[in-house]
Order: structure tokens, then C-alpha cells, then sequence
């Protein structure tokens, strides 16, 4: 979706009709989450002419107007049209398995729902630690955790993804000596984020996070040539 802009070119919000800075415009104010399985397309520059796919964590709505998926990518969560790095990736698409299917703008039911949410529970509240919304995480990321510089890891799967109202998304971990009920659910007391941890380094996406607890060697080599980046 694209940007809504006035007759000066300036750049406005969604809902109040009133000019945007930069910084305010690209703040994020509602998630959906994807429940059909929906995935990002990427390349990177040591694969030519070859793409790659990712699960959509969710869907975002900035103050702004414009949608995108987000995805976990390295040490944050970010929207998938954002994505420039040489080595790593570039944004290619989307893609849908159900119906191979590629496309580029996101799904306009999406758009409805996220708009349709954000006007019902808009939110007045200036405290930038206000929670507007969390969400559980449905593909599987882990987060991974070293007090040594690799030389030991911890690999602890995300339980959820926690909006503020500032626009700031923490991926939400179990502090398993806090843990008094399962199964853990959003919002629970034990949950602490993983990107204000000390410790915290990466995401990885489930498939990968598994090879790495069994051994498995390219995977093991991928993660080294990594963190040695």
C-alpha cells in the first residue's frame, strides 16, 4: 500500500490526516499475524539467479499507511521490503505455496484487517513502554544466547512478539526460572525480551535452530562463517 501524501508532498497519517516526520511515519501501530503459511522470496549475492524463501512472521501497519511483512533477520525483527544487504539478501517478493503463486504487494485482506484493527483499538496512550499488542510466535524462531563469544550457546525459542506503543517490537523469551505454568502464553510474568539481554545475538529460523542442536555440519558451518563475519 502505498504512502498517503497531501498536495505539498508531505507525508500523512492514516488516520488524523496530519503531517508525518520521517521517523513518526515509519513507526509501526498494529500486527497480524500470518496464519496461511505465506512466505518472503530472497536473493543473495553468493547465489545468482537463485531465490530463497522465508516464512512471514506477521503483517504491519505504520502510522503511515504502508504494509509489509515482517520477518526475524539476524539480531531483528524487520520488514521484508527493507532488505538490502549484499551478502545476506534482498528483498525478491512474496510467494504463496498454496496457489504458486509470486507477488509483490501485500495481500489486501491483510491490509483491511490490519487497518479495520488499528482504528478499533487505537490507542491514545503517549508511554513508550505501553503494550499495544503481543503476539505468539507461529514459525518457529529461536533466539540465541552467548555469555562467552560462541564459545558455549543457548538456543531458546520465541514465545511471542511484543508491540509498544513507541513502535519498538521485542521478541519475548521464557526465563525458564521464572516459569510457573505451561503451556507459557503471551503476556506471561516468566517472558523477558531477548534484544535488551546482554547476551542476545541472533535469530534463527526453527529448521535451522534444530540442525545446530543436532550437529548438523552445514549448518554448524554456516553459523561459524557468521559470527566470524
Amino acid at each position: 500500500m502505498d504512502k498517503q501524501p497531501d498536495d505539498e508532498g508531505n507525508v500523512i497519517d492514516l488516520f488524523t490526516r496530519k503531517p508525518l516526520d520521517e521517523n513518526e511515519s515509519e513507526k509501526i501501530i498494529r500486527l497480524a499475524p500470518e496464519l496461511d503459511g505465506l512466505e518472503m522470496l530472497y536473493s543473495n549475492d553468493a547465489n545468482p539467479g537463485k531465490l530463497f524463501s522465508m516464512k512471514i512472521l506477521c503483517w504491519a501497519l505504520k502510522k503511515d499507511g504502508t504494509v509489509d511483512a515482517m520477518v526475524p533477520w539476524l539480531n531483528k525483527l524487520v520488514p521484508a521490503q527493507d532488505l538490502n544487504d549484499p551478502l545476506n539478501g534482498h528483498w525478491e517478493g512474496y510467494y504463496d505455496s498454496f496457489h504458486d503463486h509470486a507477488f509483490f504487494e501485500p495481500p489486501e485482506y491483510k491490509v483491511t484487517e490490519l487497518e479495520t484493527a488499528a482504528n478499533y483499538f487505537e490507542s491514545k496512550g503517549e508511554e513508550a513502554d505501553l503494550i499495544l499488542q503481543e503476539i505468539s510466535d507461529n514459525i518457529g524462531t529461536h533466539a540465541i544466547l552467548t555469555e562467552d563469544n560462541f564459545h558455549t550457546i543457548m538456543l531458546i525459542h520465541v514465545t511471542s512478539w511484543r508491540l509498544y506503543s513507541d513502535g519498538r517490537i521485542h521478541a519475548m523469551l521464557a526465563d525458564e526460572k521464572k516459569v510457573e505454568t505451561t503451556p507459557i502464553l503471551p503476556k506471561d510474568e516468566c517472558l523477558f525480551p531477548a534484544q535488551e539481554h546482554e547476551s542476545f545475538r541472533y535469530f534463527f529460523h526453527h529448521v535451522i535452530a534444530n540442525k545446530i542442536k543436532h550437529g548438523d555440519p552445514d549448518a554448524i558451518a554456516a553459523f561459524t562463517q557468521l559470527i566470524e563475519e
